[in-house]
């Protein structure tokens, strides 16, 4: 299989099919998911404990791979982010982001002068630790087009937003975050909700209208196709810990039949 960058997956109709690493980030993942088809995965760091030692790997793993990989960071922090980028991340994906100055301070930590005002340091990860002695100026273009960035909508107030944030230059994609969303409109886990795909919908529309893409995690493959009939671009099949769980589950019921 051909290698492909994050950043010429984003913002065209193809579907993108990957998964996030909640557990496994072991040496032969990036080769793993690879092999079976992936276009992209998920470190997450939110949700898992995982920090920028595990992110520092996971990257080296996925390059030899040809994977791209997103960080998912665990806050709207300015040292997430760069730190994230730094350790050569292709994308961050940065949760809760309900409003257009939020939008706007994870560009600022993400992107180079004079799109950001990103700390330099480079002939590190980010930039595969070349010996490079082109003007700074260049450097910062090539990194800032390099670096993707997604952000999550996971309240009503970011839905609301969500066709001004995706008008943001440097905003890529937009995220729903389908559990935090529904948790936000206090009616958990009623994805049927007319509040609920309203804001989905809106969502939707916001990164199509702009030229984005718009990703969402599903349960199964089932249901990820189904998401792309929706307009999802991006959409990842679970992660790690229940691919493996669903997998061997079903090979116990087949094996005892009772």
């Amino acid at each position: 299989m051909t290698s492909q960058t994050l950043r010429s997956l984003i913002g065209n109709q193809r579907t993108k099919v990957g998964t996030f690493l909640f557990e496994f980030a072991t040496p032969g993942i990036g080769q793993i998911l690879k092999a079976a088809g992936a276009d992209y995965a998920v470190l997450d760091m939110e949700h898992t404990g995982f920090g920028f030692d595990t992110v520092r790997q996971v990257v080296r793993y996925c390059q030899a791979a040809g994977l791209p990989l997103i960080v998912r960071v665990p806050s709207q922090q300015r040292h997430h982010i760069s730190r994230a980028l730094d350790a050569g991340a292709e994308g961050v994906m940065v949760p809760i982001v309900s409003s257009v100055a939020q939008a706007k301070a994870v560009l600022d930590a993400a992107k180079y002068w004079p799109d950001g005002t990103r700390g330099v340091a480079l002939g590190l990860a980010h930039e595969r630790f070349a010996m490079r002695s082109e003007p700074l100026l260049d450097r910062f273009a090539e990194q800032n087009e390099r670096t993707v960035i997604i952000l999550q909508v996971e309240d009503p107030r970011g839905a609301d937003a969500a066709d001004e944030i995706a008008a943001l230059p440097g905003v890529d994609a937009l995220w729903l975050g389908h559990n935090d969303l529904s948790v936000a409109m206090s009616k958990p886990g009623a994805f049927g909700d007319p509040q609920f795909l309203k804001h989905e919908q809106a969502t939707i529309a916001a990164a199509k209208k702009h030229g984005k893409s718009a990703g969402r995690l599903g349960v199964d493959a089932r249901q990820c196709a189904e998401f792309v009939t929706l307009g999802y671009d991006f959409v990842a099949i679970a992660g790690d810990v229940w691919l493996l769980q669903q997998a061997f589950a079903a090979g116990v019921a087949t094996v005892r039949k009772d």
